[in-house]
């Protein structure tokens, strides 16, 4: 049975998972630090309605991913600085709206949207050896990125408004955090799937929290945990013939559980 960790295509589901898991611990701690968890689970559900779209316009599907990310992106930034309309009660609408447009076109081009419930849930056992290409040149575009707009983002998440006296440009920093989202939820879809991706995310800092003093620290921690996650999910789902998506994510939450019984980090001084 232990034979088929050695297949290829478990090592290569593996270097994809631990290629996007990598990626999305430091990201799900700005998530979180930024409570955006919920515009995070927005821009996953409308990621449906861009692979929708990519298969009607016959383009790339990860394509059509993020530009639906984006366009929904652009949408919540709109709302959020017209102030018409609680955020909370925007991000529902256009959460389930974009979600049960890309079941419909999904379906409408298919026949049935039920063929297609691994880009609902993940099915990184199916990975190619193309698909680790775009994983990797994706996840190392957020990171070069998230680097970029490190200070930036901490002085956001402690306080906004500090840091635009500081000369921040909340506005464009925030966007393109907002992009980064969207890039993950395109190169995470075939890993846990578009309705599970937000728990890859905000799991990650939820672990590391504890066992964290700085926000370096924590990014870093979150990253190899969510390795750890994706790793153990993966065995899971090989073994027992599991879905990928919910294993990773069963996986990480018994990880979540693991870290409440070990001692918090105390605070750096």
């Amino acid at each position: 049975m232990l034979d088929i960790l050695q297949e290829p295509f478990f090592l290569r589901a593996l270097i994809a998972g631990l290629a996007i898991a990598s990626v999305a611990g430091p990201v799900g701690c700005f998530i979180v630090w930024r409570r955006m968890a919920y515009f995070g689970e927005t821009l996953a559900h409308s990621g449906l309605l861009g692979v929708g779209l990519g298969m009607l316009l016959g383009v790339s599907l990860t394509l059509g991913a993020v530009a639906a990310a984006i366009a929904v992106a652009i949408l919540l930034v709109l709302f959020r600085r017209q102030r018409q309309l609680a955020t909370d009660t925007v991000l529902g609408i256009l959460s389930h709206v974009s979600l049960a447009m890309g079941l419909i076109v999904v379906g409408l081009v298919t026949g049935a949207a039920s063929d297609h419930m691994d880009l609902l849930f993940g099915d990184i056992l199916t990975v190619t050896t193309r698909d680790i290409a775009v994983v990797g040149l994706g996840a190392a575009a957020v990171l070069a990125v998230l680097a970029w707009l490190w200070r930036d983002l901490i002085a956001m998440s402690v306080h906004e408004e500090l840091a635009m006296a500081e000369g921040v440009n909340v506005r464009r920093v925030e966007f393109g955090f907002i992009l980064l989202i969207a890039l993950m939820t395109a190169i995470a879809m075939k890993i846990v799937g578009l309705l599970l991706i937000t728990a890859l995310l905000t799991h990650s800092r939820g672990r590391a929290r504890r066992l964290s003093n700085t926000p370096e620290r924590m990014a870093i921690l979150a990253a190899v945990l969510a390795c750890a996650a994706v790793a153990g999910g993966l065995v899971l789902s090989a073994l027992a013939g599991t879905m990928s998506g919910p294993s990773v994510v069963l996986a990480s939450g018994a990880l979540f559980v693991l870290t409440l019984a070990l001692p918090q980090a105390k605070e750096a001084a």
